[in-house]
């Protein structure tokens, strides 16, 4: 009788509710802990430096607290127009980034990080996905932020939810790199740390 090999523990370090739904297509053996974390930009820091650093921040920083086993830490920044754009935080940012983002591209870099935290070892990426946005005119802004208020979401949309009717084209590897969990990505990272998903 072939007995099953012993998981590690796996942390996902992250309290976003969309991050762990992600992680769920691969596995429900696994517990979410939020770090405690600046996630403030360094000086004239780039946006791909920024998610890698932050990925892995965040997931020594649950070693650092006595987390044990793979900790997997995400980040992501939208790039607009070759700057960082953060979170609109309240209508009428949010409104300005969805006008700015009319008939434009986007870039959003999520980076990634898998922490061994008993060999200190982190496999850490950055996947892109350029997204191009729809013609939005005002009436449009106006009914989807009403129905879905992404005041939270750097880009103002949530790609996860109908936000996805605002672009005309994605382009990435990993679609769901754009949620802000690459999954594809991460089961690889998992896979050479010996914990399979399949």
């Amino acid at each position: 009788m072939d007995i099953a090999p012993v998981m590690p523990t796996l942390i996902l370090a992250s309290s976003s509710l969309y991050r762990r739904e992600l992680l769920q297509r691969l596995t429900q053996a696994f517990i979410c802990q939020s770090p405690a974390l600046d996630e403030s930009p360094l000086a004239n820091e780039d946006a791909e430096p920024l998610v890698r650093r932050l990925a892995e921040a965040k997931a020594r920083a649950i070693a650092d607290a006595g987390g044990s086993g793979l900790i997997i830490g995400s980040d992501q920044a939208a790039v607009m127009n070759g700057k960082i754009i953060g979170k609109p935080g309240n209508h009428a940012a949010a409104v300005r980034q969805l006008q700015q983002a009319s008939n434009n591209k986007l870039l959003f870099l999520t980076g990634l990080c898998v922490l061994n935290s008993e060999t200190g070892q982190a496999q850490v990426d950055c996947i892109p996905c350029k997204v191009r946005f729809r013609d939005l005119d005002d009436a449009l802004i106006e009914r989807y932020l009403q129905r879905e208020q992404a005041y939270n979401c750097a880009g103002a949309f949530k790609s996860e939810g109908l936000g996805i009717a605002l672009l005309a084209s994605m382009e990435t590897s990993d679609p769901t790199a754009l949620i802000g969990l690459p999954l594809i990505r991460l089961a690889q990272m998992l896979e050479n740390e010996g914990f399979s998903v399949i």
